[in-house]
């Protein structure tokens, strides 16, 4: 359901940047594919193929870079690649060379029924993950036709799986649905949970919050169990669109059903408020706590931050707590996110620090990531907006001289400091974790 772009090396990226300023791209692609391994030269061709390339200028080099890369010794014929750049290719019109790829895989693939059916359904998903409506219906008709002869029932689930998704994410969630059913009646397969949720997030995109909630309450009467995916998936949609009283209705509803929040799940909710992401760009009128954030925040966007922060439970996931050291990894955050666990972190840790069932650990590491997979290769985000908390607060917490994707610091320093933080009354004296 989510997009990522691939991550790029540093020589791959060194490699894009040179690119953008020279003419001689010819004889850059054939140096870089000769000097790279393997893995660098699929990883930057990959990077080049997505949708949301930080190079979009570079896209149409795709082509040569991929014919460098199949003449290495190394090179291996591969399907998700190959439908990926038919795709491409296809968006940019020319529509020939993406008919001449497609056929070529068609050929090279007609002995072995299963990875063309695969291979058609990394075609589809190609062509949705670009909205391309007419390569898409083109990769859908030959999925289609695939599953209504084919005997496999491997083949069948796996090309109705992706013909679900597709419409989905083409915006034509009714489609999917009709299509969910027909199977249903006339060809004996089942939705799993997949098609089921992939349906919808279609409809919670679109704000059709009444087909949502309705094809939630059939998947209850048929016995699917509305887990965390799930929810996160209600969760944004309600985001998306602004629907904070929803958000609260359904994060209560986690709670009351025992459904745990995940990182998703704090991603959602940061992401669908307003304040906190204008916060997130400015940094300069960041409220350093719990109490302070909820003062600055009014209406339903106050509602739904507070309902996330009722609970400590993230931090069981994300936290580690020993006698040697106490760690917090942000992976997989979002920046909104990244602050509000940033907070519920430092009430948790000034609890834990005061109670002698926990000892004081030698050490406390924030683990923020050294910006390998941001837009920006080595400059992580996260890594600004904890470095600037920590700075106001006058923390003991500094970048690690051994790791600068970490800030570290000595248990009795972070200790000491946060009494005093709290004597001062500059961190929250709502304790939202006191059920922790």
């Amino acid at each position: 359901m989510i997009m990522q772009t691939c991550a790029l090396t540093k020589q791959g990226e060194r490699f894009l940047t040179k690119l953008t300023t020279t003419s001689s791209t010819d004889s850059l692609i054939r140096k870089f594919v000769q000097g790279s391994p393997k893995s660098i030269a699929l990883t930057t061709l990959s990077h080049l193929l997505s949708p949301s390339t930080s190079y979009p200028q570079l896209s149409s080099l795709a082509v040569p870079l991929y014919a460098r890369i199949s003449e290495a010794p190394w090179f291996n014929w591969n399907p998700t690649i190959v439908a990926d750049l038919a795709a491409l290719l296809d968006t940019q019109g020319q529509h020939d060379q993406a008919e001449t790829l497609v056929s070529e895989a068609t050929s090279r693939l007609d002995s072995n029924k299963r990875e063309l059916a695969l291979f058609y359904c990394k075609l589809v998903e190609s062509h949705s993950k670009r909205s391309a409506q007419i390569g898409f219906d083109v990769a859908y008709s030959y999925l289609n036709q695939l599953l209504c002869t084919s005997s496999s029932v491997y083949i069948k689930r796996k090309a109705y799986e992706y013909m679900v998704s597709g419409l989905c994410s083409m915006d034509r969630p009714r489609e999917a649905e009709n299509l969910v059913q027909d199977l249903r009646d006339n060809g004996g397969l089942e939705p799993s949970a997949f098609e089921l949720k992939s349906i919808v997030y279609g409809y919670g995109r679109l704000g059709l919050f009444q087909d949502l909630q309705r094809v939630v309450n059939q998947m209850e009467k048929s016995g699917f169990v509305i887990d965390t995916v799930c929810s996160n998936m209600v969760l944004s949609s309600y985001g998306i669109h602004g629907e904070h009283m929803e958000m609260v209705s359904w994060l209560q509803r986690m709670r009351n059903s025992g459904i745990p929040f995940s990182v998703r799940t704090y991603n959602s909710v940061s992401n669908s408020c307003p304040t906190i992401m204008r916060k997130m760009v400015e940094l300069n009128d960041l409220p350093l706590s719990i109490e302070d954030l909820d003062a600055s925040l009014e209406g339903g966007e106050a509602m739904v931050v507070k309902e996330m922060l009722e609970s400590c439970v993230i931090l069981e996931e994300v936290m580690v707590w020993g006698s040697l050291e106490v760690k917090l990894d942000l992976h997989g955050f979002h920046l909104g996110s990244s602050y509000l666990v940033m907070l519920l972190w430092l009430e948790e840790m000034h609890r834990r620090l005061n109670d002698s069932t926990y000892g004081i650990p030698a050490e406390i590491t924030v683990v923020c990531g050294a910006g390998k997979h941001s837009n920006i290769r080595g400059e992580s985000p996260i890594k600004v907006l904890v470095k600037e908390m920590m700075v106001k607060m006058k923390s003991p917490l500094r970048i690690d001289r051994k790791n600068n994707g970490c800030f570290v610091a000595k248990g009795r320093a972070v200790k000491n400091w946060l009494c005093e933080l709290k004597s001062c009354q500059k961190l929250s004296k709502w304790n939202p974790c006191k059920s922790v």
